[in-house]
């Protein structure tokens, strides 16, 4: 997430040994002082963010434990302004996301997502299938309009 409150990058990790790859890469980049990592459970660290005053963001991209979309959706919208993208990857989940039957709950946490932006009457969205080496899936993308 990129917030205008001194234009640095925000970034939420669960796992503390991703998050010291992240911080290595960073550093080889060159860019540690425009990042703000942030380590913990990601609706936490959102609380955290949300009480902090962060925000609006320009652009919010979520790749997080899928049963939790709308959460995440949630704070999304509470931390946009017009103008603001939400992207929403893996959720075409290699068809599974039509199958009408799956319990699967990253499959529920995918439609979760296509319910929640065609129900809010401010954004504008779409999905993307993508096709590689890991099969196929896609992302979600959608734009904060006004209210």
């Amino acid at each position: 997430m990129r917030c205008p409150r001194g234009g640095k990058v925000v970034t939420l990790e669960l796992e503390s040994t991703h998050a010291a790859v992240a911080r290595e890469n960073f550093a080889t980049a060159g860019v540690s002082d425009k990042i703000d990592l942030h380590v913990g459970p990601a609706l936490s660290s959102l609380e955290r963010l949300g009480a902090d005053g962060f925000g609006p963001f320009d652009l919010v991209f979520i790749d997080a434990d899928k049963p939790n979309n709308k959460s995440y959706l949630d704070w999304a919208m509470r931390l946009a302004r017009s103008g603001t993208i939400i992207v929403c990857d893996n959720v075409i989940r290699d068809g599974a996301v039509i199958e009408a039957g799956s319990k699967d709950p990253n499959v529920q946490g995918a439609r979760d997502v296509f319910s929640f932006f065609g129900h809010q009457e401010t954004l504008q969205a779409t999905a993307l299938q993508t096709v590689g080496e890991k099969g196929y899936d896609g992302f979600a993308i959608a734009i904060v309009g006004e209210s």
